[in-house]
């Protein structure tokens, strides 16, 4: 049998048993939800409640065999037929006799957008779980049936199975409400069952050696001029779930980003992480559920997202064909001078004029009420004799004012998409608001901003739609910040705590610059993030430590990196013995790097191992001359000397120091007989001068340097007392891990599970080049990871976010659930 025939052959009997494992999940599911029903109807409620539970299981008792059994015939017919979309006409005639005409236009009937709605939210939560193994599975049915990707329509996807599963329900003459009624049930049942249908299968193949180790870099796409070009687009509801590239520990959509010439470009098209894919996903659903309800609300947040899009692209352009001016600098000089914030404690913020896409501002009655409400949380933030309010008493307070504060809202608007966005915000901050995990002092601060954020979301309709709204991220970074603290005690630690006081800024900043839209949240993100930097390595005294020796270690590693590339491009044409060569590549580039970090570059010390190089290149040259042997003789004592404590303060052990000396020994010995032709004196003075001067030849800080990550090395050696290197661990990579490393931002806490503790650490610097991240518990232990390894650790489950979510993510699907129950909730 040929290698194709046999790799055919190994894809068509994984579907069968992929098939098969969904088939017998199936059957059995059939009496999980039977007794599932029965629970219902033990539950108490309400009695109108409990009249429509008796009913839906009586509905369920009756139709639900039929279902099964529909499923189960679906999934066997379209295993061996395939599943075909259906025509857009009755008639298969009359579509082809007018196959050269448009399309009639059509409406779409609600129980056609609803049985879509309810399969997306199914194929979601699906793949909320089954994600890793599906990636696995996919990428092995590529390689076996030599495909790009999956077929739209193919079984193993699992916005297809939803579609039969919905097909199946209304076929079988249960209702909609039926669904709603076991919702939470169907969805983790499906879910468990697609995750151990999923794993079976890639089980099997594993057995039969297709891809025992799964990496996609050699699937990533290729355009005619070499070019990557992404795998996937964005995620549309109701089309399915496009996977293109990798996610957590196997794949992550690839969505197609453009440059500035409107022209995707490989290098501005990183993978997304995977809290951005669900972040997405969650984003798109909303649109849908809430343009069901408010079609001008969806219309108008898509249309707001494009011309950001668009806004963004133009800038770019522009900004590369004006010389010499900086991007903005238009903008700026047409809205006159920054303002600055006249309070002291808000001095550093500069709200600069920024060229974004033109807002469309709030009627005047709903801009006045937002203000009105603004200012009544803003004094009932203290007590009437000026003394500040208790948190846990405030926020109580403010979450019953909240609710009469969306009743005058939206008594203010003048449009449906006006009065959802109002109930969109509330909901989501009230969500906010019941975090746990934030301190209620903390939560304090997050109430204010709600108008504010209220007053942009009514402006700005992309902050419904996009995910990098900075409204968005500026609630999502403070959060993730906060989120480590313990929310029982109702504090962030000690009164005055940095970070509480940075928060506290922040809002007060975006409260005292109400009409400047996202430009004030864009500024007080970008002082956000570098307070965070400053926080973490000067402030914050867990953590100071672990970054001051985090960047020892990259400070040497970059120029140990840099001084092995220049002396490899010093040496390209000198004839030196090849012992010699790597000695000074791989072991007296660290010695100088380590040498210049302790005492400086320009030191005596420094220009003493400097000197011995040069000494050792000359002496391991050819010796033709009797003179020249004597005088090799008479420096070697000194020059080995000065090795030997090279080599000593860069950490090498003794038992090192001797074997390299004694490689040393056999190249000098070797150049006694040499006959190659000697390096001549004014090569050997020409070497010594770059040598002395090899610091101006290094690339200055953020310049880009031909510095690849594939030469860090093992940094093992740097492990310091309260600080752990974290030297291996974990499988190669995948390119998706890789950017999803790079993404992660400073301030954010992780479970780490290294050298047997499971532990809560956070986030607390990266490195100049993101090569080196350290993050640090909370007892003040450091452990810094290479970005390989973090990778890793990241593909393997070892290091984990602690939150699941965003918060304001967390927040929108909570909304989410609560339009599921009561969508009228949104114009009332």
């Amino acid at each position: 049998m040929s290698a194709a025939a046999r790799n055919q052959a190994l894809a068509s009997q994984a579907r069968r048993i992929y098939i098969e494992s969904l088939v017998r999940g199936i059957s059995a599911l059939g009496k999980v939800l039977n007794e599932a029903a029965a629970q219902l109807l033990l539950q108490t409620a309400e009695y109108a409640v409990m009249v429509a539970r008796r009913d839906g299981v009586q509905s369920w008792n009756r139709h639900g065999p039929a279902w099964v059994s529909g499923v189960i015939s679906g999934l066997r017919h379209a295993a061996v037929y395939g599943i075909i979309d259906a025509p857009a006409t009755s008639a298969s005639s009359a579509a082809s006799s007018v196959a050269a005409a448009p399309p009639a236009m059509s409406l779409v009937d609600d129980d056609t957008i609803e049985r879509e709605i309810t399969s997306s939210r199914l194929a979601l939560a699906m793949m909320d779980k089954a994600t890793w193994e599906f990636t696995d599975l996919r990428t092995r049915m590529q390689v076996l049936e030599k495909q790009d990707d999956l077929p739209a329509q193919d079984l193993l996807r699992a916005n297809v199975v939803a579609k039969l599963v919905m097909d199946a329900w209304m076929r079988s003459g249960l209702a909609t409400s039926d669904w709603q009624m076991l919702r939470s049930t169907l969805h983790e049942e499906f879910s468990q069952l697609l995750v151990e249908c999923y794993h079976e299968t890639n089980r099997w193949l594993v057995s039969q050696q297709v891809l025992p180790e799964v990496d996609l870099r050699p699937f990533i796409r290729r355009s005619a001029d070499n070019s990557p070009v992404p795998a996937a687009t964005a995620y549309v509801p109701g089309a399915g779930v496009p996977y293109g590239g990798t996610q957590f520990g196997a794949a992550a959509r690839t969505p197609q980003i453009r440059g500035s010439s409107g022209l995707p470009e490989a290098s501005q098209a990183p993978v997304r992480s995977p809290a951005s894919s669900q972040a997405e996903e969650v984003l798109q659903l909303l649109q849908k559920i809430v343009g069901r309800q408010v079609p001008a609300f969806s219309a108008t947040a898509m249309a707001e997202s494009s011309a950001t899009r668009m806004g963004a692209t133009r800038m770019g352009a522009a900004a590369a064909l004006q010389s010499g001016a900086p991007a903005g600098a238009a903008s700026a000089s047409q809205s006159g001078a920054a303002t600055r914030v006249s309070d002291p404690a808000m001095a550093p913020t500069q709200v600069e004029a920024q060229p974004f896409p033109p807002s469309r501002p709030a009627a005047p009655r709903l801009s006045a009420a937002i203000k009105h409400a603004q200012e009544s949380l803003q004094r009932e933030s203290v007590h009437s004799d000026g003394q500040p309010v208790a948190a846990p008493q405030l926020l109580e307070e403010i979450k019953t004012r909240n609710q009469a504060f969306k009743s005058v809202l939206k008594q203010a608007a003048d449009t449906p998409a006006e009065r959802a966005t109002i109930e969109l915000v509330a909901m989501m901050f009230q969500s906010i608001l019941m975090e746990e995990h934030i301190p209620a002092s903390v939560r304090v601060w997050f109430a204010r901003l709600q108008m504010p954020v209220l007053r942009v979301a009514v402006s700005e309709p992309d902050f419904f739609a996009t995910t990098d709204h900075p409204a968005r991220q500026l609630i999502d970074r403070m959060g993730a910040c906060v989120m480590g603290f313990s929310g029982n005690t109702g504090t962030s630690g000690a009164a005055g705590d940095p970070l509480e006081r940075e928060i506290k800024r922040v809002v007060q900043v975006v409260e005292a610059y109400p009409d400047t839209g996202r430009r004030v949240f864009q500024t007080v993100l970008t002082e956000f993030e570098k307070f965070l930097d400053n926080y973490f390595k000067n402030e914050n005294q867990t953590t100071r430590h672990g970054v001051s020796l985090a960047q020892q270690v990259e400070q040497r590693e970059t120029l140990a990196i840099q001084y092995t590339i220049e002396l490899r491009k010093m040496l390209n044409e000198v004839p030196v013995q090849d012992g010699v060569r790597e000695f000074l590549f791989h072991i007296w580039a660290d010695v100088l790097a380590v040498t210049a970090v302790r005492t400086g570059a320009q030191s005596d010390n420094t220009k003493q191992m400097k000197r011995a190089a040069a000494d050792l290149i000359w002496s391991a040259s050819a010796k033709v001359s009797r003179e020249e042997r004597a005088e090799v003789i008479r420096r070697l004592p000194p020059l080995l000397k000065t090795l030997r404590d090279g080599m000593g303060q860069a950490g090498l052990s003794v038992d090192k120091q001797d074997e390299h000396i004694r490689g040393l020994n056999n190249a000098l010995a070797a150049a006694f007989t040499a006959k190659t032709a000697a390096i001549p004196r004014e090569r050997l003075d020409e070497l010594m001068d770059q040598l002395e001067t090899l610091e101006t030849m290094l690339p200055e800080d953020g310049e880009e340097s031909d510095i690849s990550e594939l030469l860090v090395r093992d940094l093992s050696g740097h492990e310091a007392e309260g600080m752990e290197v974290v030297a291996e661990g974990g499988s190669a990579p995948t390119p998706a891990m890789l950017a999803w490393a790079r993404e992660l931002q400073v301030g954010g806490w992780f479970m780490l599970d290294y050298r047997g503790r499971n532990e809560a650490v956070q986030l607390a610097w990266r490195g100049n080049r993101r090569h080196m991240t350290l993050f640090v518990t909370p007892t003040g232990r450091g452990v810094l990871f290479p970005l390989n390894r973090l990778a890793a650790f990241l593909q393997a489950g070892l290091l984990r976010p602690a939150q699941d979510e965003a918060l304001t993510v967390r927040a929108t699907r909570n909304a989410l659930a609560k339009l599921d129950v009561d969508p009228s909730r949104l114009l009332n």
